[in-house]
């Protein structure tokens, strides 16, 4: 109730509130306040978007930005583990091919000078032909390796970039809360909150009629405390 319509009351104006909400404009309103009961003293439904969110653990800033910096730390860790494990797998197979090639390469030598020497025996012919092309396979398969192990060098220089965007992120928070403690260092004061005079919900000269009531008022402070 405004100051005005209080005045309208104590001097007997009742045709004021002739346009004043019926009962079932009444109700409405109690179901708006029962869908945003939850929201802290201040915020309304249609204008909550436009305040900032309640300093709930979910909501801190530097408390966000610590998760992140440690979530990603640990998520990179774990790729970091998993990348080594199959470079290694792919370094091993790789001495295994090698030996492969190497097999190969030493049939090819002998199967040529069978064939050369005994031109008739087909099995000869065969068996060098079959082993040259299972070679050139392997060779194949031996570049992939090659490519492969080059890629994931790649991918863990790539990953450097995480510890220095978590870097940053650090060096972001070390600003914030430094900005928090001067904050606080200057707003501070000689008497406690709780000893000081209660404000005036009404000051003369005040350009609205909006009384606002203690409860506001210590609900504003504790919002400002909490978010100290």
């Amino acid at each position: 109730m405004t100051q005005e319509e209080l005045d309208a009351l104590m001097n007997g104006e009742l045709d004021a509130f002739e346009d004043m909400p019926q009962e079932d404009d009444a109700q409405g309103e109690e179901d708006i306040k029962d869908d945003i009961s939850d929201l802290p003293p201040g915020y309304s439904e249609k204008t909550a978007h436009h305040w900032p969110l309640p300093a709930t653990d979910e909501n801190k800033m530097v408390h966000q930005l610590d998760d992140v910096t440690k979530e990603g730390e640990e998520k990179a860790s774990q790729i970091f583990d998993i990348i080594e494990g199959i470079s290694n797998d792919l370094m091993e197979k790789e001495d295994n091919l090698q030996r492969v090639v190497e097999t190969f390469e030493k049939n090819i030598e002998l199967f040529s000078k069978l064939h050369e020497k005994f031109p008739n025996v087909e099995a000869f012919g065969t068996s060098l032909e079959l082993n040259q092309n299972a070679l050139e396979d392997a060779n194949l398969i031996l570049e992939t390796f090659h490519h492969s192990g080059d890629s994931i060098m790649n991918v863990m220089d790539i990953m450097q970039y995480q510890d220095i965007h978590r870097q940053k992120i650090e060096r972001v928070i070390n600003v914030m809360r430094a900005l928090s403690k001067y904050m606080n260092a200057l707003f501070e004061g000689k008497i406690d909150d709780d000893k000081r005079v209660a404000s005036a919900t009404h000051i003369v000269g005040d350009t609205h009629n909006e009384l606002a009531t203690n409860d506001d008022i210590e609900a504003l402070l504790e919002q400002f405390a909490s978010k100290g």
